[in-house]
């Protein structure tokens, strides 16, 4: 069974090395490439203000945050989450620097010791499409993903939407393999055996069926005036 957790955060700036800390994070589950309905979802009180900048980006106000659990109270939930899991992110240096940074601060391992690793879809959109906008909304519009109710940045919002598109740009990946999965159970007996196909059997026509056939052929051949297809397709010579 292969676990994928894909993964947004909003922050209160851009730099984590200047102290800026995150304030929302938003994941959801994907169990063998479909969504499993299972969400982990927490805006975060970052004990410091957001940039002005940034509130323009996610409309989440610091007023907002003042009564939001810090992050070290919701990590080992957070890491019981993610655990074992592939983790897809759009841009993942950006949200794994704020993360390492927030799980040093609660006094925890870093990201590595928790999730299987790290899956950049920014990195898979630039391979895709060279030379090409590769935001998410570029890809939403790309791939076909309504993407007309995002005014703001959520995370959560941005993980479902990120989710609809890592599946479109890798559907490709994993066309040959469904194949040849299908292929032998196509064949194959539930317990794995094969199984011999049943010959078809061909029924031919009787002398009464074939003189009936031969009546209504030419019948036709009388109505239209000797164009009866089916006669010169049958006549000796014909192609």
């Amino acid at each position: 069974m292969t676990r994928q957790i894909v993964l947004d955060t909003e922050t209160t700036g851009l730099n984590a090395k200047l102290g800026d800390r995150v304030i929302e994070i938003g994941c959801l589950e994907l169990l063998n490439r479909r969504p499993t309905g299972s969400h982990f979802h927490y805006y975060l009180n970052p004990e410091r203000a957001s940039e002005d900048g940034a509130v323009k980006v996610h409309g989440i106000s610091d007023e907002f945050l003042l009564d939001k659990p810090r992050f070290r109270e919701i990590a080992s939930e957070f890491i019981e989450y993610i655990r074992g899991a592939e983790l897809i992110i759009h841009n993942a240096p950006f949200d794994v620097e704020f993360l390492e940074q927030e799980l040093a601060l609660a006094k925890l391992p870093q990201l590595a010791e928790h999730c299987a690793g790290v899956r950049d879809t920014l990195k898979l959109a630039k391979e895709l499409h060279p030379g090409k906008k590769n935001s998410l909304d570029a890809l939403c519009e790309r791939y076909g993903v309504n993407n007309a109710h995002r005014t703001l940045h959520g995370a959560l919002l941005d993980a479902e939407l990120l989710a609809e598109v890592y599946l479109a740009m890798t559907r490709g990946q994993e066309s040959l393999a469904i194949e040849l999965e299908q292929a032998p159970a196509a064949a194959a007996a539930p317990g794995g055996v094969p199984v011999e196909r049943a010959r078809l059997v061909v029924l031919v026509a009787t002398e009464e069926e074939i003189a009936e056939h031969a009546g209504v052929l030419q019948g036709i051949q009388a109505e239209s005036k000797g164009k009866c297809v089916w006669l010169k397709l049958e006549a000796p010579g014909a192609a």
